[in-house]
């Protein structure tokens, strides 16, 4: 059997094409030396389940640890200690059986006596009848709620403290989307676990683990391996677009390589094309495959919000954003950290997040792309945007009122109305960020290139850094013409006032200012 692209699930050695995780996984080998119980956390569909398999595997097939992994799932959602324990335990007797089958378990009825020790009992159990040193990876705990939650943190941390006198698990990893100072808890059962920023145990300052995306060496390793296989070869420009759309992140790398050789370019004679990637890009964000689906929910959450709402305007979050969203979002894999600045983490996102927003508000513009574009098929610009002027006079500005990130609403007003137009013909591409200062664009059609920077007038000073700052972006793309949209919100100003083009000279530029 000829493997393929894992985008569902665990990867299966011999069905997918797969990294080894120990080069993504040396910090955990670490901690688990160090006899440390820490969280793995990383963002959905990131490799955490194949990577803590490998790791049991690693273990057990070695002398010096015995191993389990314990997918408790199944217990999500559920408050009730009680019954969450039953399913806590039912997993670990099967994770046993899997495992290590050899190793005496205790018997859950049992345990079940009195939940509130439940999973003490059986961790002291099975840590003492195993022959080395017990590693337990328990998956999904970020899934517990409420007293379930409690209770099952406090009896880890009840066995973690007495384990010198008392066998316990030698190293404990729960895994999950957060650390565990984002678990999902009410102030009053925070109160009861207040231990949990202390030094025992899950130390989350010190002892946090995630993984890391694919590098480029990696990405081009993986797609290597359908090539040796098929012999399908992916073009050097292919795999270097893969990784840039992705920055290495398994399963964008994945789905983008699976849409092209299953559904796009199935003939193994014809060799993968950037544009083959741009295509798979395209289909993956229009189809909201469950990954981009898992991402867009995130965006209704106000810790989210209040994080990627500034980034869209290119500003800074307000004085109440903590420390902890940042590291929340960052967790989640939607925000890297990158030269001292925060971003999304790829490209993909910054597409997903944009059209997400703005769908609903696109769908319903009446606005036709061959309204816009020339006899030759250049895309006219500067009637494209006297006709964004036109419309935010007489509906926009009302409508951008409607968007969830209201801060944000005219740059989300230009954003549909523009993917409305493109959408047919051409791709836009965005850079936005914390501290950028405005949100720029290039419009790509056919051949042509168009950069847009858009901005909020804040004082009057805000057009001449606008028109430094496009100078520069301009010199970086190697064009001598482009667009600032200014938007001006003050009520006070006539739309007569506001609704202006005009053409200036900067930085040795041509730079078209358009008034909103």
């Amino acid at each position: 059997m000829t493997p393929s692209f894992n985008t569902a699930g665990p990867c299966v050695p011999g069905e997918h094409y797969m990294l080894s995780p120990e080069s993504r996984f040396a910090r955990v080998l670490r901690l688990v030396e160090e006899r440390k119980y820490f969280t793995l956390h990383a963002g959905r569909q990131t490799g955490k389940t194949t990577a803590a398999r490998w790791l049991v595997d690693h273990y057990n097939g070695g002398a010096r640890y015995a191993a389990l992994w314990v997918d408790i799932e199944t217990a999500r959602e559920q408050p009730d200690p009680a019954k969450a324990m039953r399913t806590i335990l039912a997993k670990l007797d099967m994770a046993c059986a899997r495992d290590l089958p050899s190793l005496p378990r205790p018997a859950a009825r049992e345990l079940l006596e009195d939940p509130s020790t439940a999973l003490l009992r059986c961790l002291h159990a099975l840590s003492a009848a195993a022959t080395r040193p017990l590693v337990v990876l328990v998956d999904e705990a970020d899934g517990l709620v409420g007293e379930a939650m409690v209770s099952f943190l406090t009896q880890l941390r009840d066995g973690y403290i007495d384990r010198s006198r008392t066998p316990f698990p030698h190293a404990l990893a729960l895994i999950g989307m957060r650390q565990v100072r984002d678990y999902a808890m009410s102030s009053e059962e925070r109160r009861t676990v207040s231990w949990l920023g202390t030094t025992s145990p899950f130390n989350i300052t010190a002892e946090a683990a995630t993984l890391a995306p694919f590098g480029r060496e990696d990405v081009a390793e993986l797609l290597g391996q359908h090539t040796a296989a098929t012999g399908q070869r992916f073009e050097p420009e292919a795999a270097a677009r893969i990784y840039e759309l992705s920055q290495g992140h398994p399963w964008l790398v994945n789905a983008l390589a699976d849409q092209i050789v299953s559904r796009d370019v199935e003939d193994r004679a014809v060799a993968v094309r950037a544009d083959h990637v741009e295509a798979a890009k395209e289909t993956i964000i229009v189809e909201r495959r469950t990954h981009i689906d898992s991402l867009v929910a995130r965006l209704r959450e106000p810790r989210v919000q209040r994080i990627v709402e500034p980034m869209l305007v290119g500003g800074q979050t307000s004085d109440d954003v903590l420390d902890d969203d940042f590291a929340y979002v960052v967790g989640l894999g939607l925000v890297a950290l990158r030269g001292g600045r925060y971003e999304l983490a790829n490209p993909i996102y910054r597409e997903v997040i944009v059209r997400a927003l703005t769908h609903v508000r696109q769908a319903q513009l009446p606005h036709e792309t061959a309204w816009y574009v020339r006899p030759d098929g250049a895309l006219d610009m500067r009637q494209l945007l006297e006709g964004f002027q036109a419309f935010w006079r007489e509906d926009g500005h009302l409508a951008a009122e409607g968007f969830r990130y209201r801060e944000a609403g005219p740059h989300l007003m230009l954003m549909a109305f523009l993917q409305r137009i493109v959408n047919t013909g051409g791709r836009i591409e965005r850079e936005y960020g914390l501290g950028r200062g405005a949100l720029d664009l290039v419009v790509h059609w056919g051949h042509d290139r168009h950069a847009i920077e858009v901005k909020l007038r804040r004082d009057e000073h805000t057009e001449a850094r606008a028109l430094e700052q496009l100078g520069r972006y301009l010199d970086g793309l190697g064009l001598d013409e482009g667009w600032l949209v200014l938007f001006d919100l003050r009520k006070e100003l006539s739309w007569t006032e506001k609704l202006t083009t005009r053409e200036v000279a900067a930085a040795g530029k041509s730079i078209h200012v358009v008034g909103c």
